[in-house]
């Protein structure tokens, strides 16, 4: 049963703080550091290399394809997986999150502010969160729920999400909630498993193609074809 006074962990600063200072312990403030930890700077994890990690400050981060890392995170920036790579967890505050055909992350993905994508095949063991931007999932696996706050949530083709989702009303005034609904679009051939829990109104719509669990705070709409008639 749902506990109802957890609140919705929202992704903080305190995080990327962190990250900053990891990266000054390793003698690289003031610096670019070295090739895999950058204050100002991207970084690049090139096909066949294996990393234990990639951080960066004010820079993007790519994991190319079939490279591995275990853990990629940066602040201002953006965070790329290529096809077949395979990684831990991925955070960002300030960017978006591409986890390319194929590639597998034991760990989860967190944004506080960009869209996430997953592509075809790709499996994230852990759980997908941010707060503003769109989530979308394309034939994808997730093994530990979607969670928002203000996030349009599309999950396509044979996608199959463990965990259900959540849409979270943020509790303090610097994530306020946004004023436009956001859309939720599950489609045919998807499968949500678990609660799909709404702190907020929303939209939601659902295939009727598609398998769901129980819906707490919100009225599904059911469609038929590839998508809604809105």
């Amino acid at each position: 049963m749902r506990d109802p006074n957890r609140r919705f962990a929202v992704p903080s600063l305190g995080a990327a703080l962190l990250a900053a200072a990891s990266i000054c312990a390793l003698g690289a403030c003031g610096e670019e550091g070295d090739a895999n930890h950058r204050i100002n700077g991207d970084v690049q994890i090139k096909t066949g290399d294996a990393a234990r990690s990639a951080d960066s400050v004010n820079g993007s981060i790519s994991i190319d394809d079939g490279a591995s890392v275990a853990d990629a995170h940066t602040v201002n920036g953006s965070i790329t997986v290529g096809a077949k790579a395979t990684g831990a967890s991925l955070r960002t505050v300030n960017g978006a999150v591409r986890v390319g055909p194929a590639a597998q992350l034991s760990g989860s993905v967190t944004t506080v502010n960009g869209d996430v994508s997953v592509q075809q095949g790709a499996i994230v063991a852990g759980t997908i969160t941010n707060v503003n931007g769109a989530i979308e999932l394309n034939g994808a696996q997730v093994g530990g729920g979607l969670k928002s706050a203000n996030a349009d949530i599309t999950i396509n083709g044979n996608s199959h999400v463990a965990g259900g989702i959540t849409v979270a009303k943020p509790g303090n005034g610097l994530l306020s909630a946004s004023a436009r609904l956001p859309r939720i679009q599950i489609g045919p051939g998807a499968t949500v498993l678990g609660e799909l829990h709404f702190e907020r109104p929303v939209k939601l719509y659902v295939s009727d193609q598609a398998t769901i669990g129980t819906v707490v705070g919100a009225t599904a709409v059911r469609f038929t074809g590839d998508k809604p008639a809105e």
